[in-house]
């Protein structure tokens, strides 16, 4: 018998879904860097800031076109504030480190101010990080940086820039770990991740789907299955993977890429 699916606060199966499937890598990163600096334009204009969260993986490499022309002059980068999905509890210049994957590949490239870039303390243990995140996600709700959703009650961003796992995770959120059912916390830490470091904060689902707009960046041959089972099986009567459980308050886009897409059956 097929494990009943649990009712969670923050999961709505029922969100707008947009699926971009393109033959090559190459004109997924087209897409993405138009995708994003529209929505940077959109934000700007309407209060003045764009909020934008970061995961790791692949995602920094795909978003490489944003810091070639046009972008690179024509996004108004002191207005962005860069926040962190998740991140391994390391030094912040470990190899291993999503921020500094991120300086490397985006962040070092366009002027977005120190201040306004919200990497973890890395001098603390796995709980006093997720904490510390949490307090300052607060602290930047009471600063006007960041809104509350009026459904939710949780912090919401304008747009979350997401990747996938082979095995459907997302953030730190791995399909065994009992925290992808965390109801309460904003940022939650595991310790014991099947890929090393094992010790990272994460954010939960409840403020992953609060967010007003979620883009899934998911290219290569390995996150196939995955793939397939996210947008081809009917949502009733399963345990979701961690993927599926992703519902922004408004709208979620897959970018996908021929490999990755691959195994989705083509709509008559």
């Amino acid at each position: 018998m097929a494990a009943e699916m649990p009712t969670e606060k923050g999961l709505n199966f029922h969100s707008k879904k947009e699926i971009l499937k393109f033959n090559q890598e190459e004109q997924v990163a087209v897409a993405l860097a138009k995708y994003i600096a529209d929505f940077s334009d959109k934000f700007v204009n309407e209060k003045g800031s764009f909020t934008v969260v970061l995961s790791g993986g692949t995602l920094i490499d795909t978003m490489r076109k944003l810091v070639e022309a046009p972008y690179k002059d024509s996004v108004a980068w002191s207005k962005w504030y860069i926040f962190f999905l998740d991140e391994r509890v390391v030094p912040l210049d470990d190899p291993d480190s999503n921020y500094k994957l991120a300086y490397d590949g985006f962040l070092s490239k366009v002027p977005i101010p120190p201040e306004q870039i919200y990497a973890i303390n890395d001098k603390l243990t796995p709980k006093a990080a997720a904490d510390d995140y949490e307090e300052r996600l607060n602290q930047s709700v009471q600063q006007g940086i960041l809104r509350i959703s009026p459904i939710s009650g949780f912090a919401q961003f304008d747009l979350m820039l997401l990747g996938m796992g082979p095995e459907g995770h997302v953030a730190s959120l791995f399909c065994w770990h009992f925290q992808r059912f965390e109801k309460e916390r904003w940022v939650t830490f595991i310790k014991d991740s099947p890929k090393p470091p094992s010790e990272r904060i994460t954010f939960t689902f409840p403020l992953i789907n609060s967010g007003l707009f979620i883009a899934m960046v998911v290219t290569g041959e390995d996150a196939a299955d995955a793939v397939k089972v996210a947008l081809s099986r009917p949502h009733h009567g399963y345990m979701p993977l961690p993927v599926e459980m992703v519902s922004p308050e408004g709208m979620l886009t897959w970018f996908l890429d021929g490999p990755a897409a691959h195994k989705i059956k083509t709509e008559s």
